[in-house]
């Protein structure tokens, strides 16, 4: 049985656990607020470069681009989003078993004998999808990008992913991250970035204008330089949801942790009462049996 010395060590022990899954908790909020923050501002400019390819494809024109090319699919890149920190709960481990369930979708679709190059984002997710490599499934490390990368890096891998897809090394490009919804719900997705399919301006073509506009230089020079604006910020959309998707994660866990905390608290600090009363009864019970006996 433990003693009261143990017992407040203990209590000690775990009442700083607490205080330090509660100031992570209100860090990892204020982060994800921010990523979420990010999000907002990139929607506007996702929405009107499709309005502006919606209006272009409402034309009567026809359009072709490198980006838009439905090649033979015998090589899929993936792109798994994942984190390079833990303490965030099963997020990884539930990435990678989204990973696992698409890449066995896109073999039952074109055939067991797809080629599949996992491209991990973050450290967590790459050692998550080593297990995953075989002979028709490579892993690709050493990536120029992590969880955190913004800007110029997400620039420089996009250019890596599209040069893969126009040089026909790969005839696929896939996203497979974590949808941020809400603090308490995130729901892995995979979806297409290359080829760019007209499907994803379904949305903005029925909203397009009947007012006429006139293209200058041209609705294909246009529709050439808009197009790999859209696929890039697409990308960098992914990077902030993952973000976002993190540190909500990371969140949870950090309150599931603190909740854990507080009740192991009570508990000890209940056994510590227990204890300690006991050590009165027995001292009185000495001292009223030593007044009895004299």
């Amino acid at each position: 049985m433990a003693t009261l010395r143990e017992l407040k060590g203990r209590i000690g022990s775990v009442a700083s656990s607490e205080k330090i899954t509660g100031a992570m908790k209100m860090i990892s909020s204020a982060k994800m607020h921010k990523a979420e923050g990010v999000l907002r501002k990139l929607v506007p400019f996702r929405n009107q470069i499709e309005a502006i390819i919606g209006n272009l494809m409402s034309a009567d024109a026809q359009f072709s681009s490198p980006l838009t090319e439905e090649q033979t699919v015998e090589k899929v890149a993936i792109v798994a989003f994942g984190s390079d920190d833990g303490l965030c709960g099963a997020y990884n481990a539930n990435m990678a078993k989204s990973v696992k369930a698409h890449m066995a979708d896109l073999r039952k679709r074109y055939g067991q004998g797809l080629k599949i190059d996992l491209y991990p984002v973050g450290k967590k997710m790459e050692k998550a999808l080593i297990k995953m490599s075989g002979p028709n499934t490579g892993l690709v490390t050493g990536l120029e990008v992590n969880s955190k990368s913004e800007g110029e890096s997400i620039k420089r891998f996009y250019q890596r992913l599209m040069d893969l897809f126009v040089s026909r090394q790969v005839n696929k490009v896939d996203l497979a991250y974590m949808h941020f919804r809400s603090l308490s719900r995130q729901e892995p997705v995979a979806e297409q970035m290359l080829p760019v399919q007209q499907s994803m301006f379904a949305s903005q073509q029925g909203k397009a204008s009947g007012r006429p506009y006139l293209f200058e230089p041209g609705p294909q020079a246009i529709f050439e330089a808009v197009l790999p604006m859209f696929t890039l910020a697409m990308l960098t959309d992914v990077f902030c949801e993952n973000r976002a998707s993190e540190q909500a994660a990371r969140v949870m866990a950090m309150q599931s942790a603190n909740d854990n905390a507080k009740k192991l608290l009570d508990q000890l600090q209940l056994e510590y009462n227990k204890l300690r009363q006991q050590g009165i009864t027995s001292e009185l019970l000495d001292i009223v049996g030593g007044q009895v006996r004299d």
